[in-house]
């Protein structure tokens, strides 16, 4: 005997909103459909669909998150897919909301942190999603900072326990909880990390330190998020969380967790919308480019360069709008298109030419000098084949990188690498990318372990040249 299929429940919290709205059946399914557009998603709803959502059906995928969109426009309040009574979204869209209060961008981020530093190994195996660089990045364009990011102590406090609170004695440490005052001391201490991981990362790739970055975010940076603060303060904080989540970003992209990845720089973004800090909302954004060009996403890496330099517009300093351009340049040299690049590049090039010494440059531009400059050049050039152009930059970009950003020079290497294959300089060729295969193997960095790959590919023509079998037998030899 079979077992009847369980009864669904009809869905009266969707049904109550739905008349509140206004919204006829058809209606809600047409605007559920015009949002899952500018998301990139051709979906097909009609009036039968709203009537089976009413009758307890749950919609799959991200649509339960896009129809909680549709009524936090209609009736200005936000609202949750629980609200609706629908299942949460799935983790594909899950982290890729542009929150709509800087409580709620908090509780997006913090949730990541805590995620992540569980060791949630399916967390960084969710994909990257080009269609979920849309919507934050033209709300944070036509966005503007948060009126009120301070957080005042509530009157009253009674501790959770309902215990009365024991005076700290002086010299006795203490772990810090929710709601204790933020000092400008927290603030430096959070950029004083945000170096070390900085400098651990460039030196040893992502994967070295990742996860005590996210451990520490969970464990200091969200209790201070959580804590009291006033204005001032408040935006200081922000932009301090915005700078160690993008770094957070930046080390999961390196080991290739790329839609883990990708939510850190959208949640990134929109801590530095509360912090006010337009400039460094532009660099997550070059920094959301590199990532789409490094995938061969080369249509949204142009897209997002461009909102980025709209973003700040020309008031930004000499070194930072000759960033700007060189990332814009590097999103048309993957898609094939020369002319594009090259006029990105000579406004790169006429940009930092016109920098002085004395000109004040965001500690997060500060890397980028000539010999950053003449690595984007290196990588433009190589990606339209123009493999002479591109030795002369790669070259000249090793001359001038300090040691320090090691995992960038294995970059250029193996770019100059690939423009000696090009000019048919086997041997040379093969030698440096020994050079960089040996370099990757010391690093955890999927990325450096992916470039020396891409250099293998382009050998795979010459794979029985005396040069090229030197070439596999020292890297056999890295283990």
């Amino acid at each position: 005997m079979t077992e009847r299929p369980a009864q669904r429940t009809p869905n009266r919290q969707l049904a109550a909103l739905i008349a509140e709205a206004g919204f006829s059946n058809a209606g809600l399914a047409r605007r559920v459909d015009q949002l899952g557009l500018e998301h990139g998603l051709d979906l097909r709803y009609d009036k039968t669909s709203v009537t089976r959502w009413l009758r307890g059906q749950q919609p799959r995928g991200t649509t339960p998150a896009l129809i909680a969109e549709v009524f936090t426009r209609r009736l200005g309040r936000r609202l949750t897919a629980q609200d609706l009574g629908l299942d949460a979204c799935a983790p594909v869209y899950a982290g890729l909301e542009f929150a709509a209060t800087p409580e709620e961008a908090v509780d997006i981020v913090s949730g990541l942190w805590r995620k992540d530093s569980g060791s949630h190994a399916e967390l960084r195996k969710i994909a990257f999603t080009p269609a979920g660089l849309v919507v934050p990045s033209r709300d944070w364009l036509i966005g503007r900072a948060d009126d009120r990011v301070g957080r005042a102590e509530p009157a009253n406090r009674v501790p959770p326990q309902g215990r009365p609170v024991v005076p700290r004695q002086r010299g006795q440490a203490a772990e810090r909880g929710p709601g204790q005052k933020v000092t400008g001391g927290d603030i430096s201490a959070l950029r004083s990390v945000g170096e070390l991981f900085r400098t651990l990362d460039n030196a040893y790739g992502g994967g070295h330190a990742r996860q005590a970055l996210v451990r520490y975010l969970e464990h200091e940076t969200e209790p201070m998020l959580r804590g009291t603060y006033g204005e001032q303060t408040g935006r200081r904080l922000f932009a301090a969380a915005a700078d160690l989540t993008r770094l957070a970003g930046w080390t999961s992209y390196d080991i290739a967790a790329h839609g883990l990845a990708q939510r850190y720089f959208v949640q990134a973004l929109r801590l530095s919308q509360a912090a006010g800090d337009r400039a460094y909302g532009s660099y997550v954004l070059m920094t959301m480019s590199r990532q789409a060009v490094y995938l061969g996403h080369g249509r949204e890496a142009v897209q997002l360069a461009r909102v980025a330099q709209q973003g700040v517009g020309t008031s930004a300093p000499p070194v930072v709008q000759s960033l700007l351009h060189s990332v814009e340049a590097r999103a048309h040299g993957v898609l094939g298109e020369v002319r594009a690049c090259t006029s990105a590049l000579v406004r790169a090039e006429r940009a930092l030419e016109t920098a002085r010494a004395g000109d004040e440059v965001p500690y997060w531009a500060r890397f980028f000098d000539e010999a950053q400059l003449a690595d984007e050049f290196g990588h433009a050039h190589r990606d339209l084949q123009q493999f002479r152009a591109a030795a002369q930059h790669a070259e000249r970009s090793l001359q001038l990188r300090a040691p320090a950003f090691a995992r960038s020079r294995l970059f250029c290497r193996v770019v100059l690498a690939s423009a000696r294959l090009g000019l048919g300089e086997l041997d040379q060729a093969c030698v440096l990318g020994a050079e960089a295969a040996g370099q990757a193997a010391e690093m955890r960095s999927v990325r450096a372990l992916e470039y020396v790959r891409d250099f293998e590919r382009r050998l795979e023509p010459y794979k029985d040249a005396a040069p090229v079998r030197g070439y596999r037998d020292k890297v056999a030899a890295f283990g």
